[in-house]
């Protein structure tokens, strides 16, 4: 058993052809007691539209249920559309973006009758046809407003970086740090090292980390198993005990059709990686 303080969750998207009460029951089945909540319209158990006529009230069911089976929440995964760049935070479309504010206040109200205290959001996209430098500016705006909004409500508010997003590597990811202050990132190196970026250049975004996915990762394979991974997970949890990170550790192995994301055993290497990150943090 680990010495370090740091808590380990998993994802209810790991496991979606599981009802939602089966797939946290497998959670608490594999010996971890949080559960990441993927909030994905039209691809997730529970979808923004399913909450926002009655945020607080579903918040309040389901962290009902997440303590009945022993649970509690670490973060919630918000994603407007069903694909990242279907209503990205930064559309150049005002009214979605109005939209999109909607939603978040409703997200923050659901998340706090949940009790938890971390939202994660994507960063946006390049939008074909509009200026790149538009497309960044809008991301800062309405990532900053987001901070400052969940700041209020005493919630975190972090961004994943990812293959797609204005954010695809390091450099790109500190300059948007810079750009915009209190943001914090939910950084999963899979989506870098995919990229065939080095270990030690994501290094660099640990120490700005309020949440951490965790899963097997290779240069071209954004997932794979723990016998292939190239992630370097013992420097990574040398730094995080270094900097006492306070976050989770989310085993975050996905189940869909994209870059190859349905050829993994989702037990097993969930399993297979909660052990080795255990040995590593001992």
């Amino acid at each position: 058993m680990s010495n370090s303080s740091i808590q380990f969750s998993c994802a209810d998207f790991t496991f979606p052809l599981l009802s939602h009460l089966h797939a946290l029951r497998l959670i608490k089945l594999l010996g971890i007691d949080a559960v990441d909540l993927g909030i994905f319209e039209g691809r997730s158990h529970i979808y923004p539209s399913h909450i926002a006529n009655d945020p607080a009230g579903k918040g309040k069911a389901l962290s009902d249920q997440l303590k009945s089976e022993g649970l509690t929440a670490a973060d919630v995964f918000l994603q407007t559309g069903a694909e990242p760049p279907v209503h990205a935070a930064n559309t150049p479309d005002l009214p979605v973006r109005s939209h999109n504010r909607e939603i978040f206040l409703k997200i923050l109200d659901f998340a706090h009758a949940l009790e938890t205290r971390h939202i994660t959001g994507l960063p946006g996209v390049y939008h074909a046809g509009e200026n790149p430098q538009d497309d960044w500016k809008r991301a800062v705006e309405e990532t900053h407003w987001r901070v400052e909004t969940a700041k209020a409500a005493g919630i975190t508010y972090s961004i994943e970086p990812h293959v797609g997003s204005i954010l695809p590597d390091a450099s790109s990811t500190l300059q948007f740090i810079h750009d915009c202050p209190g943001i914090t990132l939910t950084l999963d190196y899979g989506h870098f090292i995919y990229q065939g970026q080095t270990n030690e250049t994501v290094h660099s975004l640990i120490p700005h980390a309020s949440h951490f996915h965790a899963r097997g990762g290779a240069k071209g394979k954004l997932q794979t198993i723990v016998k292939e991974n190239e992630i370097d997970f013992a420097t990574i949890m040398k730094q995080f005990r270094e900097i006492n990170y306070a976050g989770f550790i989310c085993l975050e192995y996905v189940y869909q059709d994209w870059e190859g994301c349905n050829r993994t055993d989702n037990v097993s290497e969930t399993i297979l990686l909660h052990q080795l990150l255990h040995k590593l943090l001992a």
